[in-house]
């Protein structure tokens, strides 16, 4: 069986699956077939509408056993979800491995819904710096996965993304999950890694206006 991408959202679940020599993702599968040989960039960008226009975006919870994904639209004020699950490489797979399936997974996710716009979760640093390391790669899978579509990737720290979130930014997992049910009532993420993805995404449609001004003045 091939790797997949599980997608939750009311209830059914729609994966992106492909198969690829024993690498595998745990879930439910579909028929979206994943070609485990990319071009260096995909051949259809994906620009940023007008802020002012219903806008697309995903947010990526990066990590090496679970990268969580969520999709939402925003539109003003309004919050709309679209879609939220994770890649799962299984735990046996060596680092590079690992990493692949993580890409693959999230490139067709890409493919699947088109975001316009993404948003990652900076790493968090701790005392651990062999474990610190191996998140950053996978952090770097999950920043280059939208970049090769084109679509521009924002940063945001796990703090701020708390604090926009729940009001603080020292806020738990169920504390976010709270305000998720209250911010998108119609999801429902079955894993935190999700849950956080969802609060990633969000954040972005609260700073996207000065997170675009950050990456036109860097690009001067």
């Amino acid at each position: 069986m091939g790797p997949c991408v599980r997608r939750d959202d009311d209830g059914s679940v729609i994966a992106a699956c492909q198969r690829l020599g024993g690498l595998s993702f745990r879930g439910d599968f579909c028929s979206l077939y994943v070609s485990f040989t990319r071009l260096w960039r995909y051949h259809y960008a994906m620009t940023s509408p007008p802020i002012r226009q219903p806008v697309r975006i995903i947010g990526i919870d990066p990590g090496l056993r679970r990268t969580g994904w969520g999709v939402i639209e925003t539109e003003g004020n309004r919050l709309v979800f679209i879609g939220c699950g994770s890649v799962e490489p299984p735990d046996d797979l060596p680092l590079a491995s690992r990493l692949l399936a993580i890409h693959e997974g999230l490139a067709a996710v890409l493919g699947d819904f088109r975001p316009a716009e993404a948003a990652v979760e900076q790493t968090f640093v701790n005392k651990d710096g062999g474990a610190t390391l191996k998140l950053g790669q996978a952090r770097g899978v999950a920043m280059l996965a939208p970049a090769m579509f084109g679509i521009s990737v924002a940063e945001y720290a796990p703090n701020q993304v708390k604090k926009t979130v729940v009001g603080a930014g020292h806020a738990d997992k169920n504390q976010i999950a709270v305000m998720l049910k209250i911010l998108l009532p119609k999801a429902e993420p079955k894993s935190a890694d999700a849950a956080d993805a969802l609060a990633i995404a969000i954040t972005h449609a609260h700073h996207r206006g000065s997170a675009a001004l950050r990456l036109k003045v860097a690009s001067l």
